[in-house]
């Protein structure tokens, strides 16, 4: 569920959580293949982690013009595929439930049908859904209700069940773990027209919520998170650290005080190659929010670097264009990104904390062709998306890169990559 400008902008159920051990396990070295250009996995990195298999899954979706990114996860016996939008924003992951839904999207046959399966208010999932700062997961008839709001005033209320979900390992093992998530019977997609054709939202925030953090508490992979979003659509997503490159990555640390958020920083901004003067960023990576969000005052300074490095190019502004909040016209219309590209220079983040960890954010990155042939700003002001001071790194500056959230060693890695075509071996897919 998104609005026409982002999807379910990072989740408000913000969880701590505790650090987890595991048991090393020695490892034969073994190269996993994702494309050509794709690095060979170090087992010898993996034995740290403790796990070295991965649950693979094809990714559907764009940026522009559906708004998402989407994965497709079998649940139930016999299982039932659910389309959920990837939100590393979001703490909880939710399916549209079939008890007289309010707000559901889809057809009665797509829904979810619970089975005297709902998660006790004992259930230490139940616990881990309330936290300092939060409201309480509310609890009535011994049963285990949330409540979850999203940035773009839209919202799900359900009940916490818990359901076999079949899912296959890299290494071949088929696995059907019983895990829990939320039964939505009371949706509001914040007045998206049309609204959303998903089945719900697939949360992997921090938080001790997730389906990751549950896989990963019962020993099947480590609590690893990777995406790679390609620019024309699609992509693949993995849990655990057998697909994490060995080497090529940049890592910054996700900071303390993250409260269940991939944040890091400081930051400073740089505008083609060199320092914009935009320094002391604090920026949450969230694969729900399809555009990247800066406060006013570092959207304001960025704008303002754009148009001074535009003037005298064939390019004019295009009020009447509403895609995105800034939008530019040429002498024709646009067909692509790369008919634009040389116009614009490439930004950068530069994370301070880290050696060598600057995040490279390219025209194709940030920009987007419109319907009309336009070419649009894919960043947006967040202070006046009701973001506040919060600066947010959407999919479209994740694209054509991979970027892991290891939740183990509390930190957050990026590299340049082709992200299509998919892994060769589909069999590895963690819906079959």
């Amino acid at each position: 569920m998104e609005d026409k400008k982002s999807s379910f902008v990072s989740g408000s159920l913000e969880i701590r959580m505790p650090v987890l051990l595991f048991v090393s396990i020695l490892f034969a070295i073994f190269a996993v293949s994702l494309s050509d250009k794709f690095l060979t996995a170090d087992w010898e990195q993996l034995r740290s982690v403790g796990f070295g298999s991965s649950i693979l899954f094809p990714v559907k979706g764009n940026v522009y013009p559906l708004g998402h990114f989407t994965v497709s996860v079998k649940i139930g016996k016999p299982p039932k595929a659910f389309e959920l939008d990837i939100d590393t924003g979001s703490d909880l992951t939710w399916v549209q439930c079939d008890v007289q839904c309010i707000g559901c999207t889809l057809p009665r046959d797509m829904l979810y049908k619970p089975h005297n399966n709902a998660v006790s208010r004992e259930d230490p999932l139940c616990a881990a859904l309330s936290s300092p700062g939060n409201a309480p997961c509310k609890k009535s008839n011994d049963q285990c209700v949330y409540e979850v709001e999203y940035a773009d005033h839209g919202s799900s209320i359900g009940v916490l069940v818990k359901d076999l979900a079949p899912m296959r390992l890299t290494n071949g093992q088929l696995i059907n773990p019983n895990l829990g998530f939320g039964c939505g019977y009371d949706q509001d997609d914040g007045g998206t027209q049309p609204p959303p054709s998903v089945a719900g939202v697939l949360g992997l925030s921090c938080s001790k919520a997730t389906i990751v953090s549950q896989l990963s508490d019962l020993g099947h992979v480590s609590n690893v998170i990777g995406h790679c979003l390609a620019e024309l659509g699609g992509g693949f997503l993995f849990f655990g650290a057998g697909l994490v490159p060995s080497s090529g990555m940049s890592w910054t640390p996700i900071l303390r005080n993250s409260e269940g958020k991939y944040s890091s920083g400081p930051a400073e901004v740089y505008f083609g190659g060199k320092a914009g003067g935009i320094r002391g960023l604090t920026l949450t990576f969230d694969s729900g929010s399809s555009y990247t969000y800066f406060n006013s005052q570092v959207y304001g300074a960025v704008e303002k670097l754009l148009k001074n490095d535009l003037k005298g190019q064939p390019l004019k502004l295009a009020p009447d264009d509403k895609t995105l909040e800034l939008c530019w016209k040429g002498r024709k219309a646009f067909k692509s990104v790369s008919d634009v590209r040389d116009f614009f220079k490439p930004l950068a983040l530069n994370f301070k904390n880290s050696k060598n960890a600057q995040f490279q954010i390219p025209p194709e990155a940030y920009l987007i062709i419109s319907e009309f042939g336009n070419v649009c700003l894919g960043i947006l002001d967040g202070t006046k998306e009701g973001l506040g001071n919060v600066n947010l790194i959407g999919d479209i500056s994740m694209l054509n890169k991979i970027v892991v959230y290891d939740n183990q060693r509390r930190q957050i890695g990026w590299a340049p990559q082709n992200c299509n075509p998919p892994p060769r071996n589909e069999a590895s897919y963690g819906d079959q």
